[in-house]
Parts: structure tokens; C-alpha cells; sequence
């Protein structure tokens, strides 16, 4: 049995798979996912799991250098916002539309579906290395 603290298999082997800059997604459970991009569906009921708690998991395990995020998360969910600066500390941040964070997502290795139902609950992570 694993000794980190990420249990979900098909998360795990995404990550381990990552190479650098390569992108992984978490949304909410409203996020439109490309046709062809690995869904990683791990929604339960209304916000389980939530967001925040999932971008922490996986935290756990993704050495990270940069995160993508929509201009609106800041604009209409400012609480999510600062969650996610919170979690990633002094990561760089790169603010684009939801429009383009819609349209990277089919550049994505897998995109994570939690059950948050907080508008613009999205990111996408840029993979860093760990040397």
C-alpha cells in the first residue's frame, strides 16, 4: 500500500506519468471537458469532494511551477482565488479568460472533475521538477 497520502489510483498515475510543463486540471463539476482529454471523475453529491480539498491532495504529490487560472475565478469567486494562492505559495500564476482555459484543456493529460459548485472553480497546473 502507497505510504503518500494520494489514494486515488488514476490520479496517481496521471502524475507519475507528468512530465515538465505538462498540465493537469482540476474543475468543478460544471467544466466542459474535450472530447479525447482522460477524465478523471471523482464527484461523489454537491461539493464532494470540493475543490480546494482536491487541489491540496494533489499538492501531495505534483511538484508544480506555474498555475493557469481565469480572470473570473478572481473576479466572481474571489475566495477560491485566494484559496488556491494560499495553497500553491509563491508558484507563479498566469491569469487568462475561461475561453482559454477552456480551449487548454484538450492540451491537458487529464482533467480532474471534483464536485465543487462554485463558479469558476478551475485550474489548470503546470508540472515543475522535483531537481
Amino acid at each position: 500500500m502507497r505510504k503518500t497520502t494520494l489514494l486515488n489510483s488514476g490520479i496517481s498515475e496521471v502524475i507519475s506519468r507528468m512530465g515538465h510543463t505538462d498540465g493537469l486540471a482540476i474543475g468543478d463539476c460544471g467544466l466542459p471537458i474535450p472530447e479525447g482529454t482522460k477524465r478523471l471523475d471523482i464527484a461523489l453529491i454537491k461539493n464532494v469532494p470540493g475543490f480546494i480539498d482536491t487541489l491540496k491532495a494533489i499538492l501531495t504529490e505534483l511538484e508544480i511551477e506555474e498555475v493557469e487560472i481565469a480572470k473570473e475565478t478572481a473576479e466572481v469567486s474571489p475566495h477560491i482565488y485566494e484559496e488556491i494562492k494560499k495553497s500553491i505559495g509563491d508558484v507563479k500564476i498566469t491569469l487568462i479568460s475561461h475561453e482559454q482555459l477552456k480551449e487548454k484543456l484538450k492540451d491537458c493529460k487529464a482533467v480532474i472533475r471534483t464536485g465543487e459548485q462554485t463558479p469558476y472553480a478551475n485550474v489548470i497546473l503546470r508540472s515543475g521538477v522535483v531537481f
